[in-house]
């Protein structure tokens, strides 16, 4: 909902300018968008809202959460009998040594990701077996999810304004984010170029963009 140009009839009403007379032509908006990135004036940016449907696995979830400044409505357990599907990544990195919240890529060894990759999938495979046999013994489904991994996949719709998204992109579209909930983040940020390409301008050169 809304564009670059919402943002700067937002901007200039404060002047009694109508969304009508807001435009004052490409290179005067852009310059206006670029002086409130770059000064932090924030609420502009907080008439464009974005939704996004998003489908990851539980842990990508609980990270996503954490921005509490946007709405969320997920699909429920309670109501819902999840279905058997599990993120299996590529590839397993190992932890950092420099940093305790961070991994780091392990060359090129087929062997050494071996276990890990057929760990997780028997684990997965036996998680779901015994929430199956939970639900055929008659447990409730928002118990007998508990057996479920965090690497089972959920859904939910999140919905934000611009102001709250260029946070989020900042700080998931990291080098030091984690590498699943990047890979949204850049999505997202691709959406955002798109669809407000002068904003995205000034975000770009005043504040961050991932490569």
């Amino acid at each position: 909902m809304g564009n670059d140009l919402r943002v700067v009839a937002a901007a200039r009403v404060s002047n009694g300018v109508n969304f009508e007379e807001a435009s004052k032509g490409e290179d005067a908006d852009q310059k206006l968008i670029n002086y409130l990135v770059k000064h932090r004036h924030g609420s502009p940016f907080e008439h464009v809202v974005f939704q996004f449907h998003i489908k990851c696995p539980l842990f990508v979830r609980s990270e996503w959460h954490r921005h509490r400044v946007a709405s969320y409505n997920e699909i429920s357990g309670r109501y819902v009998e999840y279905e058997p599907e599990f993120y299996i990544p590529e590839g397993f990195r190992k932890q950092s040594s420099s940093n305790k919240q961070g991994s780091v890529e392990v060359p090129d060894d087929t062997h050494w990701q071996l276990y890990p990759t057929a760990l997780v999938k028997s684990h997965v495979e036996d998680a779901y077996s015994k929430y199956q046999n939970l639900l055929s013994w008659g447990v409730a489904k928002e118990m007998a999810r508990m057996v479920l991994p965090a690497n089972l996949y959920t859904q939910f719709y999140v919905t934000l304004n611009v102001r709250s998204m260029m946070n989020f992109l900042s700080l998931r579209s990291a080098d030091d984010a984690q590498w699943e909930i990047r890979q949204y983040s850049l999505a997202m940020q691709q959406i955002f170029k798109n669809h407000m390409p002068m904003t995205y301008a000034a975000w770009e050169a005043n504040g961050f963009v991932a490569p």
